[in-house]
């Protein structure tokens, strides 16, 4: 039995917006004999449709970098995970050009605390997460600055936090404070750009090394290599200078 996943409530109130794709565009990832949510999916495969992916979760982390044990709710549950499987892509409604998945099997992606939707593969945890909702992939085992990139028309922007003190000398850091956490920053990785309705990739105003001001509360916070770091889209770019 062949066992296809989208998000079925979903997919059926937005059919019309999507073109037929060739089955042979898409990515599957074969598992057999796999149970989702209690259904058994046997000799088949798990084929996410449209621009789902199929992301097998990271392992929670059971212990701090000093070596300090975690239990029960205490562990940190990431939000990053290995890419199982694609859909082919989205077409755009009214000119039916194909959106070419961003992500392929095998890439490791971080994505937003609240996205996607968790599913059980025997036993192990899952989630359906769009493309949309990938704010970095990167290769290897471990995310760093040098292995990862941004899509389409995001950038990664550091930006660094001030901290301030207390009348009685205690240090806040600006992310923990009452204030708004600061829209500007240095801009250290650029995505290819954002796609035109034919399909097209559009060029990107913005490059490397560029000190932007974007909108206040726009972004993700991502933490690489121990820094914060900001993943911005390109419409909510202020200005660069």
């Amino acid at each position: 039995m062949r066992f296809s996943i989208g998000l079925f409530s979903l997919l059926a109130a937005s059919a019309s917006a999507f073109s037929p794709v060739s089955t042979s565009t898409s990515r599957c990832s074969s598992i057999l004999g796999a149970k989702i949510d209690g259904r058994t999916v046997e000799a088949g495969s798990v084929t996410p449709t449209n621009n789902f992916i199929l992301v097998k979760v990271a392992a929670a982390q059971e212990e701090t970098e000093g070596g300090i044990l975690l239990t029960g709710k205490a562990k940190i549950t990431k939000t990053e995970g290995l890419v199982m499987a694609t859909g082919p892509g989205k077409t755009h409604p009214d000119t039916g050009a194909l959106f070419q998945m961003p992500v392929n099997e095998g890439d490791n992606v971080v994505y937003g605390e609240f996205d996607g939707t968790e599913i059980d593969i025997d036993g192990d945890k899952h989630t359906l997460i769009r493309d949309d909702d990938v704010l970095v992939k990167f290769s290897g085992d471990e995310l760093t600055l040098e292995s990862c990139d941004v899509l389409r028309d995001a950038v990664l922007v550091y930006v660094e936090t001030k901290e301030t003190s207390t009348e009685g000398g205690i240090l806040i850091a600006q992310s923990s404070s009452s204030e708004t956490r600061p829209s500007t920053g240095k801009v250290v990785k650029v995505g290819p750009g954002r796609l035109a309705t034919n399909g097209e990739v559009m060029e990107m105003e913005i490059e490397e090394g560029d000190f932007i001001k974007f909108r206040d509360y726009a972004g993700n916070e991502v933490e690489i290599e121990g820094e914060e770091y900001t993943v911005v889209h390109s419409l909510d770019i202020l200005a660069k200078f």
